[in-house]
């Protein structure tokens, strides 16, 4: 059960790096109800420690069938979890469930991944005109970009 002080997050992320990035920042979301969302399987006993992991395939702007299906399933976990906060590194899934869970009314909180150094990611694009929070891992984009902060590198 729930308290009062105790939110609702949804933790999104492609399996990979992405997934290594967020798990960097567990300490984040101590002692709240989390549910996981991401890509594939074979993480669900790990993620499935702290919370309910729903996993919904990969997709990416190649594959349009793959991310409608991806939406739709993403849609469906959002309806019924109902986060207060979404937080995630990325990629295409993250992206999605970030749209999502704005228009449910849930803070956004993206990490957009080390690996991008010059430019934010286009899932960071497309994310950072909703994002109550956009935290990037190097200096100079956020000197780049107008609402992105940079507090530190997470890996």
């Amino acid at each position: 059960m729930t308290t009062e002080k105790q939110r609702r997050i949804c933790l999104v992320a492609s399996a990979g790096g992405h997934l290594s990035e967020l798990l960097k920042i567990a300490k984040v979301w101590s002692g709240q109800r989390v549910c996981w969302i991401t890509t594939v399987d074979v993480v669900r006993d790990t993620l499935g420690k702290t919370g309910e992991v729903h996993v919904v395939g990969e997709c990416n702007r190649q594959h349009l069938l793959r991310v409608i299906g991806v939406f739709f399933r993403c849609l469906r976990i959002i309806r019924r979890e109902r986060p207060n906060v979404v937080i995630s590194t990325g990629a295409a899934p993250g992206c999605l469930v970030a749209l999502l869970g704005h228009l449910a009314g849930a803070r956004v909180i993206w990490l957009d991944s080390i690996t991008n150094v010059h430019r934010l990611s286009l899932s960071g694009r497309l994310v950072r005109p909703f994002a109550d929070l956009f935290l990037v891992q190097w200096p100079a984009l956020a000197r780049k970009y107008r609402g992105v902060e940079y507090v530190g590198e997470v890996v």
